[in-house]
C-alpha cells in the first residue's frame, strides 16, 4: 500500500468509530459454484480475524438441500473455538438452533423479509408466517442468553414486486425488534438502493422508534451505489456496516442480486474518513487475494485489485 493513503479527512456528522460485520464466510460462500473445503474456510475465517475483523459470520444451519456450499456446518464450527472473533451463525427455524446450541454457538442470526414475494421464493411462507416461524427460535435464544440478529431481505427493492414501500419495511423491522432481535441488519438484497432512500427508511425507522443503535445495514453494488448508500446510513448514525471479504457473494434466491459490498472498498472509504474499523487493510487484501486462489478467479473488489497490483 502507498504511504500515507489514503490521506486521512474526516468528515463531519460522522460516527468516531465502525463495526464491520463480515459475511463473506457465509453470505460470500453460500453463492459460490463450487463448494469450498471445510479447511479452507476455516483458514478463511482465521485470517479474517487475525486481520481485525472483530465480528465473522462463520456459516449457516440452513438444511444442506437449500444451501450446500455451507453442508459442512457442524464440521465447521467446531474448528474455530479458539478464534478470537464473535462468530455469529444463521438459523433458519428451530432444527437449525438445535445445531447450532449443540455446537456451543452464541450469537445467531434469523432471516426474514420485507416482501412476500422473497418470503415464498426464500423461506416459502408469507412474511407473517416466516415472522410466526422465528418467534420461538428467537425465544428460546434470548433464554439461552444468545446475542440476536434479524435480517431483512429486500428492503429497497424486490425483482418480483418492484418498489417496495417504506412502511412495509418499517412494520417488519418492528416486529423483528420487538420480538427480541438485538440487532437489525437493512438489507438491499438486489442493491437498487440510493442514498435518498436510504435516509429516508432510516428516518421513518426512527420516527417509528426503532433505535439507530440498534440497526446495521447491508449492501450490495449492483449498480454501483454501495458506499454512496453506507455513507448516508452512517451520517443518520448507523455504526455497524455488513461487508464481504473481496466482494464475495450475492444471493442465490435473487438471481439479479451481485456481490456484497466489498470490505477493502469500505475500509478503504473509512481509513479515508478517520473512522476507526480496528482492520489492517493490508492483511485484510492479502486474506482476500488467497482465497480469490482458492476459488480460482480474481476478486470483483476494486481496493483489492489495485493494492494488489501494486504489490
Amino acid at each position: 500500500m502507498t504511504t500515507g493513503l489514503p490521506m486521512r479527512v474526516p468528515a463531519p456528522g460522522l460516527p468516531d468509530r465502525v463495526r464491520i460485520h463480515e459475511v463473506g464466510p457465509r453470505d460470500g460462500l453460500q453463492n459460490e459454484k463450487t463448494v469450498v473445503p471445510t479447511a479452507t474456510k476455516a483458514e478463511f475465517v482465521r485470517r479474517l480475524a487475525a486481520a481485525g475483523l472483530s465480528t465473522v459470520e462463520a456459516t449457516s444451519f440452513v438444511h444442506p438441500t437449500w444451501v450446500p456450499q455451507l453442508a459442512d456446518a457442524e464440521a465447521l464450527f467446531p474448528l474455530l473455538a479458539d478464534v478470537p472473533a464473535r462468530l455469529p451463525v444463521l438459523v433458519p427455524n428451530e432444527r437449525g438452533l438445535d445445531r447450532a446450541l449443540a455446537l456451543g454457538a452464541r450469537e445467531i442470526a434469523v432471516f426474514a423479509s420485507a416482501t412476500e414475494s422473497f418470503a415464498k421464493a426464500n423461506l416459502n411462507r408469507t412474511v407473517d408466517e416466516a415472522l410466526t416461524m422465528f418467534e420461538p427460535v428467537v425465544t428460546r435464544a434470548i433464554e439461552q442468553g444468545l446475542r440476536i440478529r434479524g435480517y431483512l431481505s429486500m428492503c429497497f427493492g424486490d425483482p418480483w414486486e418492484g418498489a417496495v414501500p417504506v412502511e412495509q419495511v418499517v412494520r417488519v423491522t418492528k416486529a423483528l425488534a420487538e420480538m427480541g432481535c438485538d440487532e437489525l441488519s437493512l438489507g438491499d438484497t438486489i442493491g437498487v438502493a440510493t442514498p435518498g432512500h436510504v435516509e429516508a427508511l432510516l428516518h421513518a425507522l426512527t420516527e417509528a422508534g426503532v433505535p439507530t443503535a440498534r440497526l446495521a445495514v447491508h449492501f450490495h453494488d449492483t449498480y454501483g451505489q454501495a458506499l454512496s448508500n453506507t455513507l448516508a446510513a452512517l451520517r443518520h448514525g448507523v455504526t455497524t456496516v455488513d461487508a464481504s471479504a473481496g466482494g464475495l457473494g450475492g444471493c442465490p434466491y435473487a438471481k439479479s442480486a451481485t456481490g456484497n459490498l466489498a470490505t477493502e472498498d469500505l475500509v478503504w472509504m473509512l481509513d479515508g474518513l478517520g473512522i476507526e474499523t480496528g482492520v489492517d487493510l493490508a492483511a485484510l487484501t492479502a486474506t482476500s487475494v488467497w482465497m480469490a486462489e482458492q476459488l480460482g478467479r480474481p476478486s470483483p473488489s476494486r481496493t483489492v485489485r489495485a493494492l494488489s497490483h501494486k504489490e
